[in-house]
């Protein structure tokens, strides 16, 4: 691995050490989605928002399938000009936000690649018959093999891009109001995290929101606009509320997956560094992801007047009562959690860290149970 102690990025140049930082992911990907499950047995999360978040982490893992494939033979003789992953060594762990941007403009232009290009079949026989006939590796046919493979990745869809568009699923009505339920996510571009938003919004406009040509262009776009790593949750909720007069965000949710830490690959500062260090998992052992949820509640309703002769209802959102912080983090609660295999639990238990004693652990066992302590 090419690390620039200068810079906070990394080219994974090493075909071995690519191909390790792609298996694990494919294992953490996996383990999110019995984290959310866990939760949603706990009652932290509702069923359709872990249907919700099980989607988007599914998307995560086939983008990281892509880029495995895209970058399969990255370290081997295949071109001057091929290059490596760039992965965001300090922030998150992840791969920086200009690869899936680049992903984004292969996928645009998928059908023009793949119709230049052999079939994988096609491949293979020559493949076989360098070997046989020249008694050489196909490095180059190798090569060949992984972008066919890539853009097929990439012609399958269901990949997690930078931007994310909102969904929207009905819930249930109440009385003339109808109750939806809103998704979305954005790959931060400044951090390097993906990062996903659920909002329960409730509709007393004439037409159903989804229906409705006017509003729904606009939500969705005032939405994105929004989608800021930066702003909180109030500043959100509250600009959404003023803009539309007859939608009326009624809770707000925000999950930071990431950042990912690993001995191997990342040089993040403090306490979660130094249990991974010595700890000195095991290959596909040595990472631990940091999870953050944030939550917005309404807590009540007030009319404001609107024009001469009519008024609208504004939301009152509950802020964190506890210590004044609800100022500082315009949210009614937010909860850092962190997801490890069993032997960085274990140095993390015993150090004892300044912290994480609030922290919520979930942790993975060998066999991919997951533990909540």
């Amino acid at each position: 691995m090419d690390i620039d102690p200068t810079h906070e990025h990394a080219g994974l140049t090493d075909t071995f050490a690519s191909r390790r930082y792609f298996a694990k992911w494919e294992a953490i990907t996996a383990h999110l989605a019995r984290v959310a499950g866990v939760m949603e047995a706990e009652g932290r999360l509702s069923r359709e928002e872990v249907k919700v978040l099980t989607r988007h982490v599914a998307r995560l893992t086939f983008t990281f399938k892509a880029l495995s494939m895209k970058y399969l033979m990255v370290g081997r003789e295949v071109g001057k000009f091929f290059g490596s992953l760039s992965m965001d060594t300090v922030e998150s762990g992840f791969p920086v936000a200009a690869e899936i941007m680049t992903m984004a403009n292969d996928a645009a232009q998928v059908d023009t690649h793949l119709s230049g290009m052999p079939s994988a079949q096609a491949l293979k026989e020559q493949m076989v018959r360098k070997i046989v006939s020249d008694c050489e590796v196909p490095t180059r046919l190798q090569f060949a093999l992984s972008q066919r493979l890539y853009y097929e990745e990439l012609v399958k869809g269901d990949l997690f891009w930078v931007q994310n568009h909102p969904r929207i699923e009905w819930l249930r009505n109440d009385g003339e109001r109808r109750r939806y339920l809103l998704d979305w996510a954005v790959y931060d571009t400044q951090l390097n995290l993906p990062t996903v938003y659920v909002m329960e919004l409730e509709d007393t406009g004439r037409i159903a929101l989804p229906q409705d040509g006017r509003r729904w262009p606009e939500a969705q776009m005032h939405l994105n606009a929004q989608s800021l790593g930066e702003l909180k949750l109030l500043t959100i909720a509250k600009g959404f509320d003023e803009a539309f007069h007859d939608l009326h965000p009624k809770r707000l949710k925000r999950f930071h997956i990431g950042p990912m830490y690993s001995h191997a690959y990342t040089r993040q500062h403090g306490p979660l560094r130094d249990v991974l260090a010595e700890a000195n998992s095991p290959q596909g052992q040595d990472w631990a992801l940091a999870w953050t949820v944030e939550e917005l509640e309404s807590e009540r309703v007030v009319e404001e007047r609107a024009g001469w002769f009519s008024t609208v209802e504004r939301e009152v959102f509950a802020l964190d009562p506890f210590s004044g912080r609800g100022v500082d983090t315009g949210a009614t609660r937010m909860e850092r959690a962190i997801i490890l295999p069993q032997r960085p639990f274990q140095v993390l238990a015993e150090k004892n860290p300044p912290g994480f004693a609030s922290v919520r652990k979930f942790v993975v066992s060998p066999a991919g149970r997951v533990l909540s302590y």
